[in-house]
């Protein structure tokens, strides 16, 4: 990553059209309705408002029809694991997150409002994000570093009526699960014949392996920077642990290379590497998703030799496995149905529908829709609108 010296002119940090496009912030507040004169003024503010205002107290549902909270998403991050920068802090992250609330207005007409909060104390940020929930109508967590981000998720769902989701796991998991559906269809198998081996261990690598256990994956085993997770394995974290009781029935207890060998799927979300002779051992029509970004696990072009189906996270290559493709459509699927919570269900719901945006197209080079494809946004909100009533947690 190249280091701007703290001395560079703005206008010499112009020059560079990242820095250009930044001026500024990416994002502003527009109003909705005009003000041009004292009646729209007396309505739009005091004295019209505080009849609205009066009606929320009595009737404190009424906010989701008479604010913009029905539609509108806070993206909230302590700035500790963005991107591939790692624990930057939350002033540096803040593009990110306005970037992220761009992305939720342009694909599915999501409002969205970064928040950057100066804590890492996981009761500090539960306590800071529950104060400032009732101003949304769901809660984006992104880029909180792992163990710290399952227990911050877990404690803001149980203490919330909205939809709290970790983009970082699940939106990742939702792509991923579409993605090898695809894959899996391609080459002619279900998902209870594959044999997976899953290369990281933190927030997006828990979660992929939870939603493949979830959709009945034959079995899966996971590894993290010091080797493969097993039951018994010292030095484990409680999420690691349970993650142990669960996968690896195989009995893994090597290097990540090692399990590959005779594997059908590999998952890259380390940002570690993997020889090419570990992808050359796995089975016949392979299936390698090698997803670190910048520097996919193995270089695709390698990849392509031994494997069937590849697919990174970078846009120059095929398969982009890119969660755009999830997070707009299914907090819109959710609040259009003002949904308690996300659930299980709705996130499989939501990886069907974008998998099968594919349909008849389906090739080694597309088994994921691109994100510009105007049939994704529609198909997922669809979808998990539909599951959220299903399962008894829409109030719409």
């Amino acid at each position: 990553m190249a280091v701007t010296p703290a001395s560079a002119s703005l206008e010499s940090l112009d020059l560079d059209p990242a820095f250009a496009l930044h001026r500024g912030g990416k994002l502003e507040v527009r109003s909705t309705i005009p003000v041009r004169n004292a009646d729209d003024l007396s309505l739009a503010y005091t004295p019209g408002v505080a009849k609205v205002c009066s009606a929320i107290a009595e009737s404190p549902e009424l906010a989701r029809d008479y604010t913009w909270v029905s539609n509108v998403v806070a993206v909230v991050s302590d700035g500790t694991a963005v991107l591939g920068l790692g624990d930057i802090g939350p002033s540096a992250a803040m593009p990110v997150m306005e970037g992220k609330a761009l992305l939720f207005k342009e694909f599915a007409g999501v409002d969205a409002v970064p928040l950057c909060i100066d804590c890492t104390d996981v009761d500090a940020i539960v306590e800071t994000v529950a104060r400032l929930a009732p101003s949304f109508g769901g809660i984006n967590l992104e880029d909180i570093s792992a163990p710290r981000c399952f227990e911050v998720e877990d404690r803001l769902r149980a203490l919330l009526d909205i939809p709290v989701f970790h983009d970082d796991q699940h939106g990742t998991a939702i792509v991923v699960l579409a993605a090898l559906k695809n894959a899996a269809r391609l080459t002619g198998r279900p998902l209870s014949a594959l044999r997976a081996v899953v290369a990281g261990a933190g927030a997006s690598g828990v979660a992929v392996t939870r939603m493949l256990l979830n959709a009945g994956i034959g079995d899966i085993a996971v590894s993290d920077s010091k080797g493969m997770i097993y039951s018994g394995r010292s030095g484990l974290n409680p999420y690691k642990e349970a993650l142990a009781a669960d996968t690896n029935r195989s009995g893994f207890t090597g290097s990540t290379a090692a399990a590959l060998e005779g594997a059908d799927v590999f998952v890259g979300l380390s940002g570690s590497t993997v020889p090419e002779e570990a992808i050359a051992s796995m089975a016949p029509d392979s299936i390698v998703f090698a997803l670190s970004n910048p520097d996919p696990e193995v270089h695709p072009a390698v990849a392509a030799r031994y494997a069937r189906v590849v697919a990174t996270g970078r846009s120059d290559f095929p398969n982009q496995i890119n969660n755009v493709l999830a997070f707009p459509g299914v907090f819109k699927g959710a609040l259009d149905v003002r949904a308690t919570t996300i659930t299980e269900n709705m996130k499989v719901a939501a990886a069907s529908a974008l998998a099968d945006v594919v349909g008849e197209g389906l090739s080694e080079d597309y088994v994921i829709p691109s994100p510009f494809d105007p049939r994704v946004a529609p198909a997922v909100i669809a979808a998990v609108s539909a599951q959220a009533r299903l399962d008894g947690v829409a109030r719409l």
